[in-house]
């Protein structure tokens, strides 16, 4: 296994023909611009490496990556990115980056992936999971609207009806549900999620590359314009919703671990 050039906040290392890209912020791996700045730049490295044909992102510590800090931001009074801020446009054109990645993608999803998380766990083509992990849309139950293109990737992978009903009610699923409703593709046991991950990128890897990009670049074609066109209109509903006292309440509630009691205002 070879390591490839330093990174801050990522690992990347390969492994034949498979890549792993290691988120490094344990215990969450919450997300900010310079994190997915930084996969952005290892992804488009690895589409130039004629060596590698599969990607796997993973993290390290309890969770795949619990969205944005908010409870921290609340703390210093600075809740803006992933709005209409400057941080917010800066941090959804680091994410489209992602999306124009042209070597196919495998998720290990090990632990929670929530909010942005979620988004992040949708850019792959494949996600490996298990029991314990937990998937969550929230960003309703924060008084907020979803982000990271997730209103165009969620309702790709589930289905319109089932990606309302996990935007609307913001509840956790754990891996096999996600499964059965299709936002995963294979659950195995927790120790084995990212041994099984590399396994199906190597799979995905022994075909053809220049056949397995020309067929995904089929399959997802329109995709990029969509969620361009998608993290436009987020980021329009984050920057009204953000100055809501429900959004106040529901970063609140999220921090004193209790339900939130929205009053529409």
């Amino acid at each position: 296994m070879t390591e490839a050039a330093s990174y801050r906040e990522i690992g990347v290392s390969r492994d034949g023909y498979v890549a792993t890209v290691e988120m490094r912020r344990p215990p969450h791996n919450f997300f900010d611009s310079a994190l997915v700045g930084e996969i952005g730049s290892a992804f488009e490295a690895l589409d130039a490496d004629p060596d590698c044909r599969a990607i796997v992102l993973a993290a390290e510590g309890r969770s795949f990556c619990a969205g944005a800090d908010f409870s921290s931001r609340i703390e210093t009074g600075s809740v803006a990115e992933g709005s209409r801020s400057p941080a917010g446009r800066h941090l959804y054109k680091e994410a489209i980056r992602l999306f124009r990645t042209r070597k196919p993608i495998v998720a290990a999803v090990h632990g929670a992936a929530v909010g942005g998380g979620l988004g992040l766990a949708l850019v792959a083509d494949f996600r490996v999971t298990c029991q314990e992990a937990r998937f969550s849309a929230n960003f309703n139950r924060l008084g907020f609207h979803p982000g990271f293109g997730l209103t165009v990737t969620l309702p790709r992978l589930v289905g319109a009806q089932q990606a309302a009903l996990l935007f609307y009610t913001g509840r956790r699923i754990p891996g096999d549900e996600a499964v059965r409703i299709g936002l995963a593709e294979l659950l195995v046991p927790q120790a084995e999620v990212r041994a099984a991950a590399q396994k199906l990128a190597l799979e995905i890897a022994q075909s053809a590359l220049l056949a397995v990009v020309s067929t995904r670049e089929t399959l997802r074609r329109g995709l990029i314009d969509a969620i361009e066109a998608a993290t436009e209109r987020e980021l329009v509903e984050q920057d009204w919703l953000r100055r809501t006292e429900d959004f106040r309440e529901g970063i609140k509630a999220m921090a004193d671990r209790r339900l939130p009691d929205f009053h529409g205002r």
